[in-house]
């Protein structure tokens, strides 16, 4: 892994993949044990859009995040949590059940000189933390999570909790729910070399009317 500065993100360097840093290992069976936990792709050694994007706007908008105390959901390396301490959070609390994403936090924190508290389990099954604002950076990236994680923004909202999620609208982003603050073109993971950045939001979620 590289140190490099992130793209979109100058002010932000994390540890990045790069070819030869034989990533492929973690995602392959270590044994044929039938009860072996099943290999987590690293996502968290990669800049995905809606994290970017969530990152630049509470860098450009630090009164967002200032003294208050802030959950990134679905950490992966770390990137939103990072933007939300180096603009001025009270405290940041950063969500993520990969081990292997835990270590990159801790080591990308480390590089930024700031400072993250970690919860290693999947917190959407419970209450919501003693938190203040909620950013939620590409965690919609299937129908199966957004299920899971829509009832747990929604508990979030009913304790008082903003939420601000990042996504360049992928299938399952619940549009619905979402109001429009910012768009940013900045490049995605997975996106061809070369290939034209398409613009990925920040949106505050939004409390169900229906249910008003």
């Amino acid at each position: 892994m590289r140190l490099v500065p992130v793209p979109a993100l100058p002010e932000i360097q994390f540890y990045m993949a790069h070819p030869g840093s034989g990533l492929r290992r973690l995602v392959e069976p270590e044994d044929d044990a039938e009860d072996a936990p099943e290999p987590q792709p690293p996502y968290w050694a990669y800049a995905w859009a809606g994290g970017t994007v969530l990152a630049r706007y509470v860098l450009d908008h630090p009164m967002t995040v200032a003294g208050r105390r802030v959950l990134d959901l679905g950490a992966g390396s770390g990137l939103v949590g990072i933007a939300a301490a180096k603009a001025g959070a009270r405290e940041v609390i950063a969500a993520e059940i990969d081990r292997n994403g835990v270590a990159a936090i801790d080591l990308n924190a480390a590089a930024n000189g700031v400072e993250i508290a970690i919860v290693d389990k999947d917190i959407t099954t419970g209450p919501p933390p003693a938190v203040d604002l909620v950013l939620a950076g590409d965690v919609f990236y299937g129908r199966e999570v957004a299920l899971r994680v829509i009832p747990f923004l929604d508990r979030c909202l009913a304790a008082g909790i903003d939420v601000l999620v990042g996504d360049p609208r992928r299938a399952d982003l619940p549009l619905s729910r979402l109001r429009l603050l910012a768009e940013y073109q900045v490049p995605d993971f997975g996106d061809a070399k070369g290939a034209a950045s398409k613009p990925s939001g920040v949106f505050s979620f939004e409390a169900d009317d229906r249910w008003r």
